[in-house]
């Protein structure tokens, strides 16, 4: 079991949850956005968080939704968290935060220092900021394999809770721990085989490879 806390993203199979809780994840993301090829509907996942134990937590991933989507997510019951991933402003994150009741992890794009230091403008609002690569205009907000520079996190001190993602596999995770010190890392892409395909050996892997750092 990891000191910090790992978040598997994009889990789409019973197979793969199981292989996340075993590997000793401590969050599962499950995406709901049809543009990317992770996509589960509110049903599949309530069926794969069912057998989740309840120290493990279970955060839907969210772009720009509706309260519609969103209400269709709660209502699953099977949900600790909701991540919002898209271009929602402090005031759109406090209000889904208050209307469902449910902590909100915002992703903030990053490329800049600015666009980290901007992210103080969510304290008050969201319960975690998830710092992630900026991806080109057009193409899907995460889960691309992109990764940012990631010196810009020193010293950045976020006004609350964080973690990092983008870009990170079993064979850079250490590098990026030592660098930003992220209490949470966020892992989609790194694990596997192809776009919305996990890896049950890369799952185990990376947890084997954040265990050690």
């Amino acid at each position: 079991m990891s000191r910090l806390a790992i978040k598997m993203c994009g889990l789409s199979t019973a197979e793969t949850v199981g292989a996340a809780v075993r590997a000793g994840a401590s969050h599962l993301g499950f995406v709901h956005f049809p543009k990317s090829p992770r996509h589960v509907e509110p049903d599949q996942i309530r069926a794969l968080a069912a057998p989740v134990p309840d120290h493990v937590g279970r955060v839907a991933v969210l772009v720009d939704a509706d309260d519609d989507q969103i209400a269709r997510l709660a209502g699953t019951g099977a949900l600790t968290a909701l991540q919002l991933h898209g271009k929602e402003s402090p005031a759109r994150v406090a209000a889904v935060r208050h209307r469902f009741g449910l902590p909100v992890w915002k992703a903030i794009s990053v490329k800049t220092r600015a666009d980290i230091d901007r992210a103080s403008a969510y304290a008050g609002a969201a319960d975690l900021l998830l710092f992630d690569a900026k991806t080109p205009e057009g193409t899907l907000p995460g889960g691309m394999g992109m990764r940012f520079d990631w010196t810009l996190l020193r010293d950045a001190n976020p006004a609350i809770p964080w973690g990092l993602s983008g870009g990170l596999s079993p064979d850079n995770v250490c590098a990026a721990i030592r660098l930003t010190a992220a209490p949470l890392i966020d892992v989609s892409s790194g694990i596997e085989d192809a776009p919305g395909i996990k890896s049950v050996d890369k799952i185990m892997a990376f947890c084997k490879a954040v265990s050690a750092c």
